[in-house]
């Protein structure tokens, strides 16, 4: 168990070297953050029927409404879950990563990994979401 903690802590901390001051300005930028979501809709759409990225559409999904209830204020999150879920979309947007996507199947890896550490850090968050979100009919 501890391993799968420091893996995923690894791989957060490695999209933060990367990402992390550009996500501490896009968190004062709901315009921008709006670009972003529209950014992962179109990557999602350019992939197509690549298994990794269907992979990533359910907690990708999740994290978007989280944003957008985040910033209507319906639901806010606490300022390390919206950073680190900003932190997971940015980099999966990025086509300058840890490995690049035009590498195929082999450059969705990272992206995933790093969607998935954020999802795990943050499951007690998206939990609460979650149930909030079913509530909300």
């Amino acid at each position: 168990m501890s391993s799968f903690k420091s893996k995923t802590y690894a791989t957060i901390d490695n999209a933060k070297t990367l990402f992390g001051k550009q996500v501490d300005m896009l968190i004062k930028q709901k315009d921008k953050v709006t670009e972003l979501i529209a950014g992962v809709g179109n990557k999602i759409a350019r992939a197509g029927d690549n298994t990794r990225v269907k992979k990533l559409i359910e907690p990708v999904s999740v994290f978007i409404r989280m944003i957008k209830a985040h910033f209507n204020g319906t639901h806010k999150l606490t300022n390390s879950t919206l950073g680190l879920v900003l932190l997971a979309l940015v980099y999966f947007v990025s086509p300058l990563d840890i490995i690049p996507d035009f590498l195929g199947v082999i450059g969705f890896a990272d992206d995933l990994s790093v969607v998935l550490a954020v999802y795990a850090k943050v499951k007690d968050e998206i939990d609460v979401f979650l149930d909030w979100e079913r509530t909300q009919v």
